[in-house]
């Protein structure tokens, strides 16, 4: 499928889905139906074990909603929701996403990188819930996923003033997993999708689940959630080759079975 406002690519055992309408990489309602289609094109697709998201350029990952369209005309509520449902597709894909923020996350940007199950941030780019500046809220769950990551009380200061937060302080919050050097924060999310690649991925699939699953349960829900994927990956083939490489003091080959 050919893409207009994003770029598509397969690269060993992951897909790269780079954001693409420069300078700021501004989020358009086509550009949230063509992420849905990229991800979709990929979700069951067993040669693909994570995805990277990344933005075009190297000074703006994504800076939030095209405010010349994103808003303008058309039904707001309907582009809201399905704007909502694609982040949360993402929060709850079955293989790791990867943000590389390459350059600033803001508002919307903020909102689709905090939805990956990793954030590499460049060491001098800013992330932040922008959206106040404007007079609005955030709309892409900004509001509900910060709060989760660092805590109510930093969240609520950034979200009412607007704080463009620096690469070292998501650091220290747990918003950014991890700082990259200028120009190799593609790289290094490679080097990471090499490294989710070699787990074994109904594992890994049933993490995300139960982790997703029981941060919105009481305790006792939850670990009863966490039983039933115990369970069913230790019926997998990978579990068995798993405790085989094991006692034989190697490494073991993960095939998603």
């Amino acid at each position: 499928m050919a893409y207009e406002t994003l770029l598509f690519a397969r690269e060993e055992s992951f897909a790269i889905i780079t954001l693409n309408r420069p300078p700021a990489n501004a989020i358009s309602e086509p550009l949230m139906r063509e992420l849905n289609a990229a991800l979709n094109s990929v979700e069951n697709d067993d040669s693909v074990r994570a995805v990277i998201i990344t933005g075009a350029g190297d000074r703006i990952f994504c800076a939030g909603a095209d405010l010349g369209s994103a808003f303008a005309g058309g039904d707001v509520d309907t582009f809201i929701r399905f704007g909502n449902s694609v982040v949360r597709k993402i929060e709850r894909f079955a293989k790791p996403v990867i943000a590389a923020i390459n350059g600033h996350a803001l508002g919307g940007g903020c909102e689709i990188a905090m939805a990956c199950h990793f954030r590499l941030v460049k060491e001098t780019a800013r992330m932040g819930q922008t959206e106040s500046n404007l007079g609005i809220t955030p709309g892409f769950g900004g509001s509900q996923r910060l709060p989760r990551l660092i805590g109510r009380t930093k969240a609520l200061e950034y979200l009412i003033l607007g704080t463009q937060v620096p690469a070292t302080e998501c650091l220290a919050l747990g918003l950014a997993n991890r700082l990259t050097k200028e120009g190799e924060t593609l790289n290094d999310a490679r080097a990471l999708a090499r490294e989710i690649a070699k787990r074994p991925p109904i594992a890994t699939r049933l993490i995300i689940e139960a982790v997703d699953e029981g941060l919105e349960a009481p305790t006792d829900k939850a670990i009863d959630i966490e039983i039933r994927a115990f369970l069913k990956s230790l019926k997998t083939e990978d579990a068995a080759e798993g405790i085989q490489a094991f006692f034989a003091k190697r490494e073991p080959t993960f095939k998603g079975k």
